[in-house]
């Protein structure tokens, strides 16, 4: 699988957003907005190695792409796409935004291809959850996807 995205290196090209997701968590007149930072700041030393110990909860996701699609409301030119719905092994979908560091990977995302995502699940300081649950953030950490065997790699 070819990798698409990383949010290590999202950061690194746009510094301020950690700075802005920490300053947010550490915010005390915004009790409801946020990360709760329970493992760390987002994307400081100790956030990644709660990571990586496990002791902030990941997620992964493979499946393969039924269709491609534009969503959102701005205009758009051509056969633009910008999210995707990926089957799972399990049968269900689940709708996401595509996620590249470079243009030209857009085109891996076509119906067939293979996609994984790996997401940290950071739990928000409003809680708990619509459905009583914890209510966590679902940071994309990484993407990784590969085209179908008949179609030309990029």
């Amino acid at each position: 699988m070819k990798p698409v995205y990383t949010l290590a290196e999202a950061l690194a090209q746009d510094p301020a957003r950690a700075a802005k997701t920490q300053a947010l968590t550490l915010d005390p007149s915004k009790p409801y907005m946020g990360l709760k930072g329970s493992h760390g700041l987002f994307a400081s030393d100790e956030w990644w190695e709660s990571i990586k110990a496990g002791r902030l909860q990941t997620q992964t996701l493979t499946g393969c792409i039924e269709r491609t699609y534009f969503a959102g409301q701005d205009s758009r030119r051509g056969d633009q796409v910008n999210s995707f719905t990926l089957r799972l092994a399990d049968g269900s979908t689940v709708d996401e935004s595509i996620y590249t560091h470079r243009k030209h990977d857009i085109k891996l995302f076509v119906p067939g291809a293979m996609v994984t995502m790996v997401y940290a699940l950071d739990e928000l300081k409003a809680q708990p959850a619509a459905d009583g649950g914890v209510n966590v953030a679902r940071t994309v950490l990484e993407v990784y996807c590969v085209l179908p065997p008949h179609q030309p790699s990029a």
